[in-house]
């Protein structure tokens, strides 16, 4: 099976002479479709750097990337619109939810496929499709505030699997959730990885998710070590 995140020796580099810092050291790394792997590391190691080269956010100072089976990046950008691209082909999800809190949950999920250009009546089935899976349907037309931190998450998942990306970035997805909901947030994203065959990524200081891995990759000051995790069956 073809990876669907591929890092070959991606370095960046920011500042010149002096004051040169490497946040990232050759990196190199694999993603296959349907995984969800861990990324760890002390703050300041380089797993938010190296988040934002990957989801094209910021540019790489070398190396070569490809997502989804497309490369993207060989020492300078190979796809003409690049926020384009990060629109429709890599969902995010964060820390927290940043939903748009004057639209209906049903809107916030439809947003990205309507700004990708699709219908509203393909965009508002799909989003109910995922709102449906991830069991909070009844909650559509509900505004953001009236949901709890996790209910909030799971929106967001929604909204980074609507317009069916290859590849899911998830920056401390379970911060400010208690250990219970941590577990159930990683639990749907190795069901949501196994149905739609998404790669995804999981940066996290979470002690009570990182042993639910079963792979692992380290960063200690921008270079990545590869472990194997311990894929301790999830009981959330």
């Amino acid at each position: 099976m073809k990876p669907a995140i591929v890092m070959e020796e991606i370095t960046k580099r920011y500042g010149k002479g002096s004051t040169t810092v490497d946040a990232l050291r050759g990196v190199n790394m694999a993603v296959y479709p349907g995984e969800v792997i861990g990324l760890i590391g002390a703050s300041g190691s380089g797993k938010t750097t190296l988040l934002q080269c990957l989801g094209s956010i910021i540019d790489p100072t070398a190396g070569r990337m490809e997502l989804g089976g497309e490369a993207i990046f060989d020492n300078g950008w190979l796809i003409k619109d690049v926020r384009a691209f990060r629109r429709d082909k890599i969902g995010f999800i964060f820390q927290f939810a940043y939903l748009i809190p004057f639209l209906t949950n049903l809107e916030n999920v439809m947003m990205p496929m309507l700004l990708a250009g699709q219908p509203d009546k393909s965009a508002h089935q799909r989003a109910m499709e995922l709102l449906t899976v991830l069991d909070i349907a009844d909650k559509a037309e509900f505004k953001p505030y009236q949901l709890s931190g996790g209910q909030a998450q799971r929106v967001a998942i929604a909204r980074a699997l609507s317009n069916n990306p290859p590849v899911i970035l998830a920056d401390e997805p379970t911060a400010p959730l208690d250990s219970q909901k941590s577990l159930m947030v990683v639990d749907l994203l190795n069901k949501l990885a196994n149905q739609y065959g998404t790669a995804i990524i999981v940066v996290t200081h979470d002690e009570v998710i990182i042993p639910t891995f079963k792979r692992l990759y380290r960063i200690r000051e921008g270079v990545v070590y590869e472990e194997k995790g311990e894929g301790r069956e999830i009981s959330a």
